[in-house]
């Protein structure tokens, strides 16, 4: 019986000792997620950082990915442990005034002079000018300024990348999202490298006036047709990196391949990780994975996944 016993410990001590070192050596990615939001398949901070986490698990690459989630009081993690040793974090929630770092800004400087990579997603990408503001740009080179940037939802096509890894194995592709623009960045693009790029149509803004809809600056970039950076990556002066992607309104893109893999391939670049020369590699989500962990009931008609992927049969 004690043989027995002695021989159960040492598998489960050598079980342990495996799967610590499956992860010695991995890149390690904490995502956070912000409070709900906008309703069902909009603004899936949670389900959607989920996903992300799952497919850079199931890459193969040398990245371990989880995410921070607390319903009750969510918002920047409290325990410090679950910042110990990350080498990125990737922020997914509502921005503005409401934005999770925005009385966080010590916790991230300290995390970036350790060369901790910091990456933003969707209207994580806005913050208040100010203390925070400042820090965006030197975390990530630039953000979603009140009263200058715009929201509007359209259907940009990107056509042409840069010789970048963040860019690995993107082809050109045309999605409809709530895409923001005419963005801060830092004085004459230092360090900042755009990775999505489209020139708005006229009519994407409204004439009138609007805090978040139409914006004086914004209306007279359009009318000058310049090329407006969607998504883009910073090299930062001490060495560490950032991204942000405006992106990520609807749950339902991460259905398309090229869309997935530009927010991959930048996680992983933020995070030292060699990009694959055809880019971070993943499978679509199928219905049943899109519909996990969204914060809101149920409501299929909500999904447009059809639009991307009508090879799979949706079951409405």
């Amino acid at each position: 019986m004690e043989n027995v016993l002695f021989k159960t410990l040492l598998v489960s001590i050598a079980a342990i000792f495996v799967s610590s070192l499956s992860f010695a050596g991995k890149a390690k990615v904490l995502l956070v997620a912000g409070k709900k939001s906008h309703g069902y398949n909009a603004h899936e901070h949670n389900a959607g950082s989920l996903l992300l986490a799952k497919m850079l698990n199931e890459s193969g690459l040398e990245i371990n990915a989880s995410v921070y989630y607390n319903e009750e009081n969510p918002g920047w993690p409290t325990d410090k442990k679950l910042l110990k040793g990350i080498d990125s974090v990737v922020i997914y929630c509502d921005g503005g005034q409401r934005h999770v770092a925005n009385n966080h800004v010590g916790a991230i400087d300290a995390l970036q002079a350790k060369g901790v990579g910091v990456g933003c997603l969707h209207y994580g990408v806005e913050t208040v000018d100010g203390e925070a503001g400042d820090a965006f740009l030197r975390w990530m080179g630039g953000y979603y300024q009140l009263y200058k940037s715009v929201n509007p939802h359209w259907t940009p096509h990107f056509e042409t990348f840069p010789d970048h890894p963040v860019a690995n194995g993107v082809n050109p592709f045309g999605i409809n999202d709530e895409w923001y623009f005419n963005m801060r960045f830092r004085k004459d693009m230092k360090g900042v490298t755009p990775i999505l790029s489209a020139v708005p149509p006229l009519d994407v803004i409204p004439e009138k006036d609007h805090h978040h809809n139409s914006t004086p600056d914004a209306r007279a970039a359009v009318a000058r047709g310049t090329l407006q950076h969607v998504m883009w990556v910073s090299e930062n002066e001490d060495g560490s990196r950032g991204f942000g992607f405006t992106g990520g309104h609807f749950h339902d893109n991460w259905l398309d391949d090229n869309f997935r893999k530009v927010v991959l391939n930048a996680i992983c670049w933020i995070s030292d990780v060699k990009i694959p020369a055809d880019g971070v590699a993943s499978k679509a989500p199928t219905l049943e994975e899109l519909k996990q962990n969204q914060d809101y009931p149920e409501d299929l008609s909500k999904i447009r996944a059809d639009k991307y992927a009508p090879e799979i049969n949706w079951k409405r």
